[in-house]
């Protein structure tokens, strides 16, 4: 529970301190998304080289996926993606309800502008653990109502 709450504050903390380096003139905003995703790709590269170091080769993408959904979600954030889709032709759709990074901003919708920037790291380390299993991906992170994630 520890090691949940670091995560959280560190989190939020990355992402403040990166904009408010932005807003005192030391970069742009799109550029501290930019960081955040490469942050993110970086530590998601680490994170599946150490997750699947005794596991068995994967058959094929949805093997992956599931992985990632499964064991990979629910170490970062104790808990397991809700619900995978996918239409079979390389596009896949994870959804988090109760997403961990967003459950600590307020429900109502003032906040919806400012999901995107508390994502930027997540979908690095989802494309980070997918590169190093040999998938070239594009994430991306959509918040139609808070704290649900796709």
């Amino acid at each position: 529970m520890a090691d949940e709450a670091l995560f959280l504050l560190l989190h939020n903390e990355m992402v403040a301190g990166l904009y408010r380096a932005a807003e005192q003139g030391e970069g742009e905003n799109g550029r501290c998304t930019t960081k955040l995703e490469s942050m993110g790709f970086r530590v998601g590269q680490g994170l599946i080289e150490r997750f699947t170091k005794d596991t068995a080769r994967f058959k094929d993408e949805l093997d992956i996926m599931k992985f990632v959904c499964k064991d990979f979600w629910t170490t970062v954030f104790k808990k397991q993606i809700d619900n995978l889709r996918t239409n079979h032709q390389g596009i896949y759709v994870l959804q988090d309800n109760k997403f961990r990074l967003l459950t600590q901003m307020s429900a109502g919708k003032q906040y919806l502008e400012h999901a995107p920037k508390y994502l930027a790291f997540t979908c690095g380390l989802i494309r980070g653990g997918l590169s190093n299993l040999g998938i070239k991906s594009i994430v991306t992170a959509e918040v139609s109502s808070m704290p649900a994630c796709k």
